[in-house]
């Protein structure tokens, strides 16, 4: 007998319009369980199933593989799915902006031929050059989820009352009339919610063009006080002596060259300028990687030794071979996780190779998750800033 709310395969697929081939080959390859199987062998599908189906479509038709999908909608939390969606409504609007630049680019080479002038081939290259932007789109879609599911588990777990980016500004005290460069922004969240001072003008740069057209999708309208930036921190095109400020929050360790990224920082600020490294300590979030690694020790969250790179220990010391002087401020905070899809999305969002062991094991990883969570589950935050002054 079918259940209430649920669909079987034949109904479901007749209700979003896909076969019951592509149903079970969705299954076969866990990119979209039935909820549940009768024993009769029936399968059935719910409401939820629907909204985890309209990404899977979404995504293939935004271009996406289906391995690609599947690492990407693995989690059916609906706040994680929520966020998920949002980050493919940007993707959307992305797609939009690059066909309507691709369409104009068409009609203005059509326009020439049709008046019998000379093609413009630089502008036919712009077009495939152009249609190439849309690979970047998986580039963009994982940094902006990966984003999101790190400061989702900051947000609702830390236990200090005042969070990160609002701490991080309250130590810079900007004040009216400043000029302030953020390096690697990312999605802006640093800004969220913040009364500028007076006259303050912050440009936002980072080296990911798709996260400045969100940023400025996200900012430009609503404050003319920003301005924005494609272009790498160890080569600013900015004039020396422009910033008071210069905020690279988590940034220095991603640089190949923190040397090369630090001068650069320095030259673009004032003589009276300051620069602010926010990074971590050895310790940070070392609970997350243990429980990793009792669930299979070949995981490794971070592919680089980031704090080793540029972190708590050794960053003065770095900073000091380019900036007069340098001090370190703690940021006192902790994590109590009570939701294991929280923590899960976190896990999946990390720089290493994560995804090839928990991917295909995702429901033993999942309960495995659950049964460290129930009671809270305690992990340590070693944050911080190096403030660093020119002069």
């Amino acid at each position: 007998m079918k259940r209430e709310g649920y669909y079987t395969s034949g109904e479901f697929a007749k209700k979003t319009n896909i076969t019951k081939k592509t149903l079970r080959y969705y299954d076969e390859k866990n990119i979209l369980k039935p909820s549940c199987v009768l024993p009769t062998g029936t399968r059935l599908y719910n409401e939820e199933d629907l909204g985890k189906l309209q990404q899977i479509l979404l995504l293939k038709y935004l271009g996406f593989s289906l391995h690609e999908i599947k690492e990407m909608i693995i989690d059916d939390d609906n706040l994680h799915i929520a966020k998920s969606l949002e980050i493919q409504h940007k993707l959307v609007e992305n797609r939009i902006e690059q066909l309507d630049l691709v369409s104009k680019s068409i009609l203005g080479v059509a326009e020439k031929l049709k008046n019998n002038q000379k093609a413009d081939w630089a502008q036919m290259f712009d077009i495939i050059n152009l249609s190439r932007m849309e690979s970047s789109l998986v580039n963009q879609y994982k940094n902006a989820s990966n984003i999101s599911a790190r400061i989702q588990l900051h947000t609702l777990f830390s236990q200090n009352k005042q969070l990160w980016f609002p701490w991080v500004l309250e130590n810079i005290a900007l004040n009216e009339g400043m000029h302030v460069l953020e390096v690697g922004c990312g999605d802006g969240s640093l800004w969220n919610g913040y009364d500028l001072p007076k006259n303050v003008n912050v440009t936002l740069s980072d080296i990911s063009e798709g996260m400045i057209r969100d940023v400025k999708r996200r900012f430009d309208a609503a404050n003319g006080s920003f301005r924005f930036c494609v272009c790498d921190c160890q080569m600013l095109p900015f004039a020396d002596g422009s910033f008071d400020v210069v905020i690279a929050n988590h940034v220095m360790f991603y640089c190949e060259d923190i040397g090369k990224a630090c001068s650069e920082i320095y030259r673009v600020l004032k003589k009276d300028g300051i620069a602010i490294f926010g990074t971590y300590g050895n310790n940070h979030m070392k609970e997350i990687s243990e429980l990793v690694t009792k669930f299979d020790d070949r995981i490794v969250l971070s592919a680089d030794s980031l704090y080793e790179k540029f972190g708590k220990e050794n960053g003065k010391d770095i900073l000091e071979e380019v900036f007069f002087s340098v001090s370190w401020r703690d940021y006192e905070d902790s994590l109590n996780v009570t939701d294991p899809e929280a923590l899960i999305s976190y896990i999946l969002s990390c720089h290493g190779n994560q995804n090839q062991y928990i991917i295909d094991n995702y429901d033993e990883f999942k309960t495995f998750v659950k049964s460290k969570v129930k009671n809270g589950f305690y992990v340590t935050k070693e944050a911080g800033i190096f403030i660093a002054k020119k002069y």
